[in-house]
């Protein structure tokens, strides 16, 4: 296809032509992951993270928690209004 000129318009980057990089060609996703992230993070097994030490057992502690007590504590945190804290009047839990 020719442009009244007489030049191929194919090559025109806006008419669908061929795109050349630019300079730098900037960052894209595949850039970033996994080349870039730091995830070193995420694996971090200090004493510092972990402030209930190594002896401390999640999984008995989380059985041995009342739910239904607690499921009542969190919908009276979320709807008592302190002076610190507005209650959301009902937007939260039942």
């Amino acid at each position: 296809m020719n442009s009244s000129n007489g030049t191929d318009i194919s090559k025109c980057p806006f008419m669908g032509g061929v795109q050349k990089q630019s300079a730098g060609g900037g960052t894209s996703n595949q850039d970033w992951w996994p080349n870039q992230l730091k995830l070193n993070i995420l694996r971090q097994n200090s004493s510092k993270s972990d402030p209930m030490g190594k002896t401390f057992d999640y999984a008995k502690e989380f059985k041995s928690l009342n739910l239904d007590a607690l499921k009542k504590d969190i919908c009276d945190l979320m709807t008592t209004s302190q002076d610190w804290w507005p209650a959301d009047f009902g937007h939260y839990g039942p």
